[in-house]
């Protein structure tokens, strides 16, 4: 039967009503679970601007004062705001710093993510890593020890093997360069001239014994001062970091030791591996003193091409190596896309 319009508006505001009150009436049972936050996973962060207030007091001059180090101009009102934001809007970076989740990285724990520009499914490169030498004639040795100096690791590896010049002499040439040059340049930051010594000593007697190695044994070779050298500083080119000396080698410089090279110097990097200006001073181009040598790996590419070391080694981005290269007109043969070809001599 159908309802009059005032039986169904009388109705439905019953029923209104019930919903509104039925939770209420639910309440009291339901009290204690709904007082509780969920608690979020260890380890998360909580929502921008919602944490606890961390860190230490500021107020809008200490924004006036920052200005001045990173070139940022702030009114007076965005200066309040930051300062009454800021404690709060850092929280969940200084929790990892000064909280409860502060944790202690050594230095050996990877980065979480890389980048791999492999396909799935592809292979880098051969499976079997097997690096087997052209059979080439490295040809007379030079009678001048710029000659040597200059000369590429393909026929210094061979004049080694072969014994027409040996570990020592082609070390003493290096470090002698080095101390001709480096006042200039600024390119070295540790010389390590007694391991040095001991490791191309230790080559020649080898190599004369019948224990040849391989291509890299007696070669000198500097690294760019990044990669950890047990015992010997590795600053990252950094003020707080001068006196830092690892205590084990890096991957890449326990192969190279394996190898019987002869680490002859920690090579120069700007600050944190940013461009060429480091504790010491600006690493400078040598084709033109007045001017930079552009970074990160400012000493690695330095060497007046590879007259003062035989081989120079970076962990490095593109640009760390590539700019150095272009301006000094050195050859960067890094595994990665583009060069800067050096013009012929």
């Amino acid at each position: 039967m159908p309802k009059s319009r005032r039986q169904f508006l009388t109705q439905s505001s019953l029923g209104l009503i019930g919903a509104a009150v039925a939770p209420r009436i639910r309440l009291p049972e339901h009290a204690a679970e709904s007082t509780q936050e969920p608690t979020p996973p260890p380890g998360a962060p909580p929502a921008f601007g919602t944490g606890p207030a961390v860190g230490p007091e500021v107020s809008p001059t200490t924004f006036a004062e920052a200005e001045k180090l990173v070139q940022v101009e702030l009114t007076s009102a965005e200066r309040k705001v930051a300062a009454e934001s800021w404690r709060v809007n850092l929280a969940s970076v200084y929790e990892r710093r000064t909280g409860p989740h502060k944790m202690a990285l050594e230095p050996t724990v990877a980065p979480w993510s890389r980048y791999n520009s492999v396909l799935p499914g592809e292979h880098a490169g051969p499976q079997r890593d097997q690096f087997i030498r052209s059979r080439t004639d490295p040809g007379p040795l030079p009678a001048s020890d710029a000659d040597i100096a200059f000369a590429p690791v393909t026929q210094l590896s061979r004049w080694i093997e072969q014994r027409k010049l040996t570990s020592e002499r082609l070390t003493q040439i290096y470090l002698k360069r080095i101390e001709q040059f480096d006042a200039k340049l600024r390119c070295v930051i540790t010389l390590t001239r007694e391991l040095a010594l001991a490791q191309a000593k230790k080559a020649d007697e080898e190599i004369a014994a019948g224990k040849y190695r391989g291509t890299l044994h007696g070669i000198p070779w500097g690294g760019k001062d990044l990669l950890d050298t047990a015992g010997i500083p590795t600053t990252y080119g950094a003020e707080p970091y001068r006196n830092r000396i690892p205590k084990e080698d890096a991957a890449v410089v326990k192969r190279l030791h394996a190898a019987g090279a002869v680490l002859i110097a920690k090579l120069s990097l700007g600050a944190l591996a940013l461009n060429d200006i480091w504790f010491g001073g600006q690493t400078m181009n040598p084709w033109l003193l007045e001017e930079g040598a552009s970074g990160s790996s400012a000493g690695r590419g330095r060497p007046p091409r590879r007259d003062s070391s035989a081989s120079r080694l970076a962990a490095r981005p593109a640009a760390a190596s590539s700019a150095p290269a272009c301006a000094a007109a050195s050859p960067d043969c890094g595994p990665r896309m583009g060069a800067c070809r050096a013009p012929a001599r």
